[in-house]
């Protein structure tokens, strides 16, 4: 395994408006070490056709395609089991959206490569930011991480954030079967097992924008799953179900 390969997972579904402007936009960015993988969930767009076809013009992109859509946290864990089964050091997620800036993965890999486990790009520490967003929109996604962070008693401001770079190490120990989450809760889940195993997660300053094209994937629905889970998982650390020897987090 080289130590500095690494995979970017990019869950779709309905994305042909962004996807190849977002393959243009990550080519540059991966050099001779690293690959796209799009996680398509046979989306009726022809999204699927698009991958395939960029996957044939450029060497590092991949795709899996997926029978149906089966929701974004299942399209991760399987985006995590094909790095893990391929031999990349690093796995970044990112929406495909140009919600997360194809420009700030570098600055990922590169605190991952200074020493964190988990590199969370975040909205709500010092120097990062969300346009485009409305005040009621702000004070949910603001409440929904305090929420979380209180009771979890978790160091991270930014527990909701979806933008991560994880070192194949967090995701060997992590029981990916054991995570049930979509969503924002998803997001929250995969944070905190990493954090309760003892892992160094750093939050890393990102500007977040809403999509330019095509239409949201967020419904009440899944605002209502975090909700409902965060509780839940405190109560499966408490019992040992989620096992750990800590937490350390910071920023960078």
């Amino acid at each position: 395994m080289a130590g500095d390969r690494f995979l970017i997972c990019l869950p779709t579904y309905n994305e042909r408006e962004n996807l190849e402007r977002m393959a243009d936009a990550l080519v540059p960015v991966l050099g001779s070490v690293g690959d796209v993988l799009v996680i398509d969930d046979a989306s009726p767009d022809g999204t699927g056709a698009i991958a395939d076809r960029l996957a044939a013009e450029h060497p590092n992109v991949r795709v899996l395609h997926r029978p149906g859509k089966q929701g974004l946290g299942r399209a991760y864990l399987d985006g995590f089991r094909y790095a893990l089964a391929h031999d990349y050091a690093r796995i970044v997620q990112m929406d495909c959206d140009f919600s997360h800036d194809p420009a700030a993965v570098p600055a990922l890999l590169a605190a991952v490569d200074r020493g964190a486990d988990l590199a969370l790009g975040s909205r709500y520490v010092r120097g990062g930011r969300v346009s485009d967003w409305g005040l009621g929109r702000r004070l949910i996604s603001r409440a929904g991480c305090l929420y979380a962070r209180v009771i979890l008693t978790a160091p991270v401001h930014d527990l909701t954030g979806g933008f991560k770079c994880f070192r194949r190490e967090v995701l060997e120990a992590l029981d990916l079967d054991a995570v049930a989450a979509q969503g924002y809760s998803f997001q929250i889940e995969t944070t905190y097992r990493a954090l309760a195993q003892g892992f160094r997660v750093v939050e890393v300053p990102i500007t977040f924008c809403e999509r330019e094209r095509g239409s949201s994937k967020m419904s009440s629905a899944i605002v209502l799953e975090a909700v409902r889970s965060v509780p839940s998982l405190r109560l499966a650390r408490v019992r040992g179900r989620i096992k750990g020897k800590g937490t350390r987090a910071g920023t960078v």
